[in-house]
């Protein structure tokens, strides 16, 4: 047996949630915990289609994890330098996300650290996000 105990407890978790905006477009946020180094990172990003959203989110996912070290760093351990971590995630088209409440309705995943995201687990995640941009608009009908 090859892999280590230790390495295989260890999971970044994540949480996604997908609305539509008042202008129509699909507005994804993540919020990550990174047990690693204790700390968790909340982002967000636009997509004009269901289909670009999830696109976009795969390769979010995948930048989340590959870039974990560089955005603890940058975030946490210098803080005062968030400004640093805003641009480079403007780079890939994400932005940091301040707001504290997060919606009931997420899909979780769970990855160990910096492994690629497999696609065959983003197939629940898909079905979870459409079924909650779907089911808002009753909610949102009582507002």
């Amino acid at each position: 047996m090859k892999m280590p105990v230790r390495t295989s407890a260890v999971r970044n978790d994540y949480r996604c949630s997908m609305e539509k905006n008042q202008s129509g477009k699909y507005c994804v946020r993540i919020r990550v915990h990174y047990p690693r180094h204790a700390w968790s990172l909340g982002v967000f990003f636009l997509a004009s289609s269901f289909d670009r959203a999830m696109k976009k989110l795969e390769q979010s996912l995948d930048f989340l994890q590959r870039h974990e070290e560089k955005l603890w760093f940058w975030g946490v351990d210098r803080a005062e330098d968030m400004g640093f971590s805003a641009e480079f995630l403007r780079e890939v088209g994400m932005r940091l996300d301040k707001r504290a409440e997060f919606p009931r309705k997420a899909a979780n995943l769970t990855l160990a650290p910096e492994r690629t995201v497999p696609a065959f687990v983003l197939g629940p995640v898909r079905r979870g996000l459409a079924e909650s941009v779907e089911s808002p608009r009753t909610v949102n009908a009582a507002d």
